[in-house]
């Protein structure tokens, strides 16, 4: 049995020693070199661009401006019941197109192109060109309380981000409030925050007559086919996009941003080939980020700690070209009985770039809010923040009232509560020196999504190898070990013996990279190859499909000895492989079933009120996530998560200027993000033994995201133990502690 082994990563070599190329890593002959010029301002419009300093920098081959570019095509959204009238929306990031004509509408949004031989030259010409502005006026975000933002706050439109409706309720919340034994009413904010992936994104774009060819930074590279045949109106056959690694992802690289669009459309006009890299400071303009949120939260239970009644109201940042919306409250649809509920989502509209997912996108905020309420509402009602919980355990999805295709979240809880001695924790305040020593605990909690219909190929060769082929791309989450596994693992074979192919869109369509679904949608895609590639070769070799097993490069009846060799039956048939296809339809598993996976993070950090410092101690997080596929890559994913949401909480934030219209760091200089120095090595992960085929026939659910949700509610909650200080402002830095 390869699945649930902790197998290496196959990738792990080629990834610490170079070998792995990313987008930009590819050249092309002739290659042409672009470097964006950015608006200086967040509105107006070009009066003019000068470009005659530029060209005559050496190397500079072409100045391309609004007036060079073609007008773009609008994408159709493949979405069941949209046309052409209806918002774009994903996998496009936007809909606002720049250098289409003279507006402009956020700060560093892109109003002309250089190209040069070398990049050295476009990036000197680039600083050449000459801007002339007439500027607009600006309503900009500067509410920083939540009197001021609730007033600014409107009902957000259809701009294709509407994924659920924005409001929603059920039960009398008026008795629900009226009728409680003890009530939490509070406000918790989070600033923007950028992704700073260590591979910005970069595209490669190359016309053979009228076929384009990409290598992109992307986690969709059918999305960004779909896309750019569109824009560049040309039927997607003529549309070849690859990308074999992808360097972070978390979000920032799943939909489709503008220059991707522009390196196409700069490699047409020139008639050579075009390569776009966002430099650090492009990636704050030109691609998405998690918007600053507000959150006013009012909880309300009876004596014994059960929920009486929820309020929620959240209002998220958003550009004046579409409504975004970060839609955590979701997190209180999903997490806890009561039999009241009244939630709002709204935006704040300003002249700002657009955001977009963010690693742990809807639930990581929506637990930030929510798991430190419960946390107040805990100590007002003096009940231990674990047992609060476990009151108010859902058994049904606390919205629709659905069975759950399987939870094991008390498991969770009580595995996660044993590891970290949660029972035996002192009750009064600690010392550790200059520290003072605190412990706080959340839940966790992402959806389940299951992109439609992912599709695998597996090419069973005759001397005992296998290649297995999937449109999916490489994001660094383990799938190019996972998917092997479980190849491996249908066909009795050694890892080595399988090879895997993906980041193509030449191979079977499998889906974005995102929403923690590769494993359990491509997987369970390979799974169905790989058990076709068998039940073909078990008629080849006379046996009946369905009652065979392979192991050691055979194929016998099941529970007897010896069996046919690959190559032997190949051989006697004068086959010279077998492939396998396979697919996965969410809509055939798990219908009229809630779908989550589940949690908890319990943590100890030290603050030094005299420094105003914050250290995490030791953390442990366990996990009902349905079936781990490889323990070894999933215990990297969720570590990772904890990391994740220890900088969310603690140092993490995109301070934005509203008199510029513009984020001050745009670069790693001014990026605080957790290093080696802030992690301990004590991080514990556990999860619990679950199998869910409600969600997918390989029983897993999905784990890349669940890691870093409720962290960051867990710190402040222990900081508060340990101070005294309700802290609801992220992040946690040192002038609230002081």
């Amino acid at each position: 049995m390869m699945i649930s082994q902790p197998v290496s990563r196959t990738d792990g070599r080629v990834k610490v020693t170079g070998c792995a190329r990313y987008a930009a890593d590819y050249s092309a002959a002739d290659l042409l070199h672009a470097v964006l010029v950015t608006a200086t301002i967040p509105v107006g419009r070009v009066t003019s661009i000068a470009v005659d300093d530029a060209l005559a920098e050496k190397g500079v081959v072409r100045v391309l401006t609004h007036e060079d570019m073609p007008k773009f095509g609008r994408f159709t959204s493949p979405r069941p019941g949209a046309d052409t009238e209806a918002p774009e929306g994903p996998p496009v990031a936007q809909s606002f197109m720049p250098m289409q004509g003279d507006e402009i509408r956020h700060e560093g949004q892109p109003v002309a192109i250089v190209l040069g031989g070398t990049l050295e030259a476009a990036e000197a010409g680039a600083h050449r060109v000459r801007l002339h502005y007439e500027r607009g006026d600006a309503e900009l975000p500067v509410a920083a309380d939540w009197t001021a933002i609730d007033k600014a706050a409107v009902e957000p439109k259809e701009s294709g981000f509407l994924f659920v409706e924005p409001t929603f309720s059920k039960g009398e919340i008026d008795d629900g409030l009226a009728n409680a034994a003890a009530t939490v009413e509070a406000v918790y904010l989070q600033p923007s925050r950028h992704h700073n992936a260590m591979e910005p994104s970069a595209t490669l774009a190359e016309w053979n007559d009228s076929e384009l060819t990409l290598h992109d930074a992307t986690k969709h590279v059918y999305g960004v086919r779909q896309v750019l045949a569109a824009r560049m109106n040309i039927p997607v056959e003529k549309v070849r996009v690859i990308s074999r690694h992808t360097g972070g992802g978390f979000g920032g690289k799943g939909w489709i941003w503008p220059h991707q669009v522009l390196a196409a459309a700069a490699a047409r006009i020139t008639g050579r080939p075009v390569r776009l890299a966002l430099s650090r400071a492009n990636a704050y303009s030109c691609l998405g980020y998690q918007p600053r949120m507000a959150q006013k939260i009012v909880l309300a239970a009876d004596r014994s700690g059960k929920l009486t009644a929820m309020q929620q109201d959240v209002v998220n940042l958003t550009t004046v070209t579409d409504d975004f919306v970060e839609f955590a409250t979701e997190a209180s649809k999903g997490l806890y009985a009561t039999p009241a509920m009244r939630l709002r989502q709204r935006v704040e509209r300003a002249h700002v770039a657009m955001p977009t997912p963010m690693r742990a996108p809807v639930e990581g905020p929506g637990t930030w809010a929510l798991e430190s309420a419960m946390d107040e509402l805990a100590h007002r009602l003096v009940i231990d923040p674990l047992d609060l919980r476990l009151v108010s355990h859902a058994d049904t999805d606390p919205a629709t009232g659905r069975p759950w295709s399987s939870k094991k979240l008390r498991e969770a809880y009580e595995e996660g509560a044993r590891l970290f001695g949660w029972r035996e924790r002192p009750r009064e305040p600690q010392r550790d020196g200059d520290w003072l020593i605190g412990y706080g605990m959340a839940t966790c909690s992402m959806g389940c999504f299951r992109n439609p219909t992912p599709a695998a190929e597996v090419r069973l060769h005759r001397d005992g190898t296998v290649l297995v082929r999937t449109g999916t791309q490489d994001i660094g989450t383990g799938t190019l070990t996972i998917f092997p596994q479980i190849a491996a693992d249908v066909l009795g074979l050694p890892m080595e013996k399988v090879e895997l192919e993906m980041g193509d869109t030449q191979l079977p369509e499998a889906g974005p990279t995102y929403g923690s679904s590769s494993t359990k949608g491509v997987g369970a895609a390979v799974l169905a190859a790989a058990e076709d590639a068998r039940s073909q070769l078990a008629r080849l070799a006379n046996l009946l499909p369905y009652k065979v097993e392979m192991q050691d490069g055979h194929i016998r009846r099941k529970g007897v000895a010896g069996g046919q060799t690959i190559a032997d039956v190949m051989h006697h048939t004068d086959v010279g492989e077998v492939i396998g296809s396979g697919s996965f339809d969410p809509a055939q598993h798990g219908k009229g079933l809630a779908m989550r996976t589940f949690g908890a993070i319990f943590m100890e950090v030290g603050v030094d009120p005299g420094l105003g410092l914050l250290r995490l101690r030791r953390a442990v997080g366990s996990y009902s996530a349905g079936r781990i596929i490889n323990p070894r890559t999933a215990r990297s994913q969720m570590t990772g998560g904890i990391i994740w949401g220890w900088g969310m909480a603690a140092m993490e934030q995109s301070k934005h200027e509203p008199m510029l219209g513009r984020f001050l760091s745009k670069n790693l200089s001014g990026v605080a993000i957790p290093v080696n120095a802030d992690i301990p090595g004590d991080i514990i992960i556990h999860f619990v033994d679950e199998v869910d085929e409600h969600a997918s026939p390989i029983g897993g659910k999905g784990i890349g995201e669940l890691g870093a949700t409720g962290v960051a509610a867990a710190v402040a909650n222990a900081v508060f133990d340990a101070t005294g200080k309700r802290i609801r402002e992220l992040p946690i830095t040192p002038e609230k502690l002081l």
